[in-house]
């Protein structure tokens, strides 16, 4: 629902025809004020759903952007040797920032470790090769 206010207003100074002599006679003052409300019903639904489909996706651009822009400072302040105190109000901002290096590093190590734990080693292996382990086949978890 809209409102609109409005104002329409002649001011002016008419000229007397019925005299003959064509003389501005006297000064006319019109002034009219009202308003105007509308009502505006959609008669279809795509609309609103593209409307809204459009919103969702404007939404998603946003939320990427500013995920990029976090990593991307985060990691301007690690190359430079800086960090935000783990327990300040802002210290989970980059604690999901860390370099390829270091993740692959992890992820390395953890395998290695549950290979260890879970597995047994194959025997006959080079000491120049990379240790080897035979893990037991994956059983379905019953529901």
């Amino acid at each position: 629902m809209t409102f609109s206010p409005f104002y329409m207003g002649n001011h002016t100074t008419p000229y007397d025809i019925e005299g003959g002599s064509m003389q501005q006679q006297n000064y006319t003052v019109a002034e009219n004020w009202g308003g105007q409300i509308n009502f505006m019903v959609p008669l279809d639904r795509e609309g609103l759903k593209r409307c809204r489909s459009i919103a969702a996706r404007q939404e998603e651009k946003m939320r990427l952007d500013y995920e990029l822009v976090r990593v991307l400072k985060c990691a301007e302040l690690q190359q430079k040797g800086f960090m935000l105190l783990p327990n300040s109000d802002l210290g989970h901002m980059c604690s999901d920032v860390v370099p390829i290096a270091k993740w692959k590093e992890d992820v390395e190590k953890a395998v290695e470790k549950k290979l260890k734990k879970e597995c047994k080693p194959i025997q006959n292996w080079k000491l120049w090769q990379k240790q080897k382990y035979q893990c037991p086949p994956k059983t379905p978890k019953k529901k």
